[in-house]
């Protein structure tokens, strides 16, 4: 390994994470695939979402059914795929974006490709912005950093967070795995590593779609745990390197009725090393990060590709072509935390061999759906812990367990892991009244 790329995963997200294993199979052992296509007939809708005035995409997107748990994001090229049962003829599809104003469609005015959505920025008229805020991009994001200790959880706490990891071939799904997970976190101020602990997990496989190949994302749960800047900066802003991002303000916004910064950042263009671009979304008066959506700027697929892929063929070459990160915070009793990630890959698998390439992508977003204070520091024992380089969909069980999935017995990956939480609400709250540590 060249001095260049040990730089590069001293510094960056994807290094720490160690996402991909290509790992070669010899066998075509189907497994049975749970999909909802299988058993209902969909209507696709695809296009795009952009900013209305600079042209940009938007990513990370989302666009929803109103009334419905049916939801879809857009990608890093802003481009989207929503599919929708047949049976549904009528509805409006509710598009929005974090600094953004909603915009209204009606389902019958989509087309099934090349629709182009433009979103209007919210603006914040300048009379309302603090005028006491640091008129320095970079001093207001290096103030948000330092103040963690204050504005974040500042005692152990307890968390259930559900998970969901999505493998596609190009746009068909091929590996799913979902997970009810405890996160035992420590306070934000201190320098100790977050716990994980698998509750439930279950997977569905279709090797006979993967072309002999199968695809893992090493990390599991920790790849969007990791995604929590505000307690893992180190990993995107590390020692010395937030002076590579040239950091400028965006415009002002209203998100909740708070008054938002939105900071743009990208590395110098002197930076050679493939680093981030995105948004990060600072409340003015607490100097918190509520929100933040960012890129990995691949300047080079062959440096790219060491940070992800672990382990291939000898005949395949593979890289990436987009990794998407986003995390949102929520906040409590004056303190936040982390509250939602979403991990987004799409990867090129190239055969020496064959005439055409292979794409996929992957997914993974986990999303928090309670939490209590462990003041008692409780922890798993190490046996019981996650490690860092799990593969869920080897550790996932299946479906072996009806008792707890209920009738939540379908991976429903074209909806929200809004509605997956829901479904199994009720199984949670059982757990809790057993005993079980999944639903504190």
């Amino acid at each position: 390994m060249d001095e260049n790329c040990r730089r590069i995963q001293k510094k960056t997200l994807t290094a720490a994470l160690t996402l991909i294993c290509l790992i070669a199979f010899g066998t075509k052992t189907s497994l049975a695939f749970q999909n909802q296509e299988t058993e209902t007939k969909f209507k696709q809708y695809k296009g795009e979402v952009i900013d209305a005035s600079s042209k940009k995409p938007l990513v990370f997107a989302t666009l929803s059914l109103e009334g419905t748990n049916i939801s879809t994001i857009t990608n890093t090229e802003g481009n989207f795929i929503l599919k929708i049962p047949s049976e549904l003829t009528d509805g409006t599809v509710v598009v929005s974006f974090l600094g953004y104003k909603s915009k209204n469609i009606l389902l019958s005015q989509l087309k099934p490709n090349k629709n182009k959505i433009s979103l209007v920025i919210s603006v914040t008229e300048l009379s309302e912005v603090d005028i006491n805020a640091p008129k320095d991009a970079a001093a207001l994001v290096k103030e948000t950093l330092a103040r963690k200790g204050d504005n974040y959880f500042d005692d152990p706490t307890l968390m259930t967070a559900f998970y969901r990891e999505t493998i596609k071939k190009r746009r068909r799904n091929v590996s799913l795995s979902e997970a009810v997970v405890n996160i035992y976190k420590t306070p934000y101020s201190s320098v100790r590593k977050d716990a994980v602990e698998l509750y439930k997990a279950r997977k569905s496989t279709d090797y006979s779609k993967l072309d002999t190949i199968a695809l893992k994302l090493q990390g599991g749960p920790f790849n969007t745990l990791y995604v929590d800047i505000m307690k893992y900066p180190d990993y995107i802003f590390a020692d010395g390197s937030i002076a590579d991002y040239k950091f400028t303000f965006s415009r002002s916004t209203r998100i909740n009725d708070q008054l938002i910064y939105v900071i743009n950042f990208k590395q110098w263009e002197s930076i050679k090393e493939p680093l981030y671009t995105g948004e990060l979304f600072i409340d003015v008066e607490k100097r918190t990060l509520t929100s933040a959506i960012y890129t990995l700027n691949i300047t080079d697929k062959h440096r790219a590709a060491r940070l992800f892929v672990r382990k291939k063929p000898a005949k395949v070459d593979v890289w990436p072509t987009e990794v998407a990160y986003r995390v949102d915070y929520r906040e409590k009793g004056g303190k936040w935390y982390y509250g939602y990630s979403n991990v987004l890959l799409e990867f090129k698998v190239d055969w020496e061999d064959k005439l055409f390439n292979s794409v996929y992508s992957m997914t993974a977003e986990m999303a928090v759906t309670d939490w209590e204070r462990n003041l008692q520091g409780n922890a798993p024992k190490s046996r019981e812990r996650l490690k860092k380089s799990i593969i869920l969909s080897d550790e996932a069980v299946g479906f072996s367990d009806p008792d707890f999935w209920g009738e939540y017995n379908i991976i429903e990956p074209e909806k929200s892991i809004e509605s997956a939480i829901k479904k199994i609400q009720r199984q949670l709250r059982r757990a809790k009244a057993k005993g079980g540590a999944a639903a504190p």
